[in-house]
């Protein structure tokens, strides 16, 4: 399932391999992998359980299930996922309220990407009820697609929601490039055939073949995305 946005047709310019971008949305284009955090934190401590920070790099990234299921496991708290679910989409809601952080260059890759009508998708193991609270920030028309991670059957690290936004874009994966800045996205990108530029967030990637780390997306352009896939195509 994906949104009601039209896909937009592919059409690699300039020559490029190109056919579309993928982009994560927690903690690649909005700063909100700590707000997830502090809600996890303030639901358990609410719950009588106190989280240490060495369970905040399993978490991040992950399915809302995945992470609520282990949460739950570590702590013996006594909930159940979906119970659990509810509380922590809520107060991380409290905590967006409308003000989302970008984080540096999404803005400006969001605008390149749409201005040379790059075909973009936004793929997220976050709920539709939150991904279209972050939309209004990021700004809905510059995505041909959004996937969220209650619309997939196997939500990230499994490739299915890359997967799904390549058929919707009618793009191949392997000339899709995908922007992520967890292992877990990374982990589902790869699988999918994508290249994969990693933006660690939280935990720190390390290099692999066919993945391109940077610092921050202010390294990240359309220039810098085609040259990625001309490179696969070449070897």
């Amino acid at each position: 399932m994906t949104s009601s946005i039209p896909a937009l047709a592919t059409r690699p310019a300039d020559g490029s391999a190109l056919q579309a971008v993928f982009l994560d949305m927690d903690g690649t284009l909005v700063d909100t992998e700590g707000f997830w955090w502090e809600a996890e934190v303030e639901v358990f401590a609410e719950l009588g359980h106190v989280l240490g920070d060495e369970h905040r790099e399993v978490v991040v990234g992950g399915p809302m299930t995945r992470s609520a299921a282990y949460l739950i496991k570590v702590t013996g708290a006594d909930i159940t996922v979906p119970e659990l679910s509810v509380l922590l989409n809520t107060k991380f809601e409290e905590r967006v309220n409308g003000d989302v952080p970008l984080m540096p260059g999404a803005r400006r890759l969001l605008t390149e990407l749409a201005a040379h009508e790059v075909p973009t998708a936004l793929v997220s193991a976050t709920h539709r009820r939150i991904m279209d609270g972050i939309l209004r920030a990021l700004g809905p028309e510059h995505f041909a697609v959004t996937v969220a991670g209650d619309e997939v059957e196997r939500t990230k690290p499994h490739p299915e929601p890359y997967l799904t936004a390549a058929r919707h874009v009618g793009a191949e994966p392997h000339r899709c490039v995908v922007v992520e800045d967890t292992h877990t996205g990374v982990t589902a990108a790869e699988t999918a055939g994508c290249q994969v530029v990693a933006v660690p967030s939280v935990s720190p990637i390390e290099p692999a073949a066919g993945r391109t780390l940077v610092t921050s997306l202010e390294e990240v352009d359309l220039s810098f995305l085609r040259s990625l896939v001309k490179l696969t195509h070449r070897a």
